[in-house]
C-alpha cells in the first residue's frame, strides 16, 4: 500500500490566533473538502471550512488530539477542521481516526450539521505512523503542547 503524506500547517489569522491545517499529500484538508463538496453538488459548499484554533478550544495536547484521543472528539469522531469562521463546532469536518502499530487512518467523515450529505468517496486517508507521529512532533515543537 502506498500511503498518503501528512503535514500539519500553523498559519497565524491576522490579526489573530495560530491555526492548525492539515496538509494530505501536499494539498490543505480544507481545498481537498471543498473540491469534493462542490463536485458531489453539496450546498452549501466551498471556503466553508477552517483550521482548528487551539488557542479558543481546550482540545488538549494535539499530538492526542490528532490521534482521536481529544477532549473534544465528537462521540467516535474527532474534528479535523472547523468552521471559517473559526469556531469548530460552528461547521465542523469529523473524522474517524484509526490508529495501528503501523498506520493511522482517516475515514468515516461526517458534517454532523448536515447528517444526510454522503463523504464514502472522500478518503480513506492512511499514514505510516511513524511519518504521521514525526510531523505531530513537528507541529507540537512549534506551537508548545497547546493545552489550552
Amino acid at each position: 500500500m502506498s500511503g498518503n503524506e501528512i503535514r500539519f500547517d500553523r498559519q497565524v489569522r491576522e490579526p489573530g490566533p495560530l491555526v492548525v491545517i492539515p496538509r494530505i499529500d501536499g494539498v490543505l484538508l480544507t481545498e481537498l473538502v471543498d473540491a469534493y463538496e462542490i463536485d458531489a453538488d453539496m450546498q452549501p459548499a466551498g471556503d466553508a471550512y477552517g483550521g482548528l484554533i487551539p488557542q479558543y478550544f481546550r482540545f488538549g495536547p494535539l499530538d492526542e488530539h490528532f490521534l482521536g484521543r481529544s477532549a473534544d472528539s465528537v462521540g467516535p469522531k474527532t474534528p479535523v477542521l472547523g468552521c471559517a469562521c473559526g469556531e469548530w463546532g460552528c461547521w465542523p469536518l469529523l473524522a474517524r481516526i484509526t490508529v495501528t502499530d503501523d498506520l493511522v487512518q482517516w475515514d468515516g467523515f461526517e458534517q454532523p450539521h448536515r447528517a444526510t450529505r454522503d463523504y464514502t468517496g472522500f478518503g480513506p486517508f492512511q499514514f505510516d505512523r511513524r511519518h504521521y507521529e514525526t510531523a505531530l512532533r513537528d507541529l507540537k515543537a512549534e506551537i508548545g503542547s497547546a493545552d489550552t
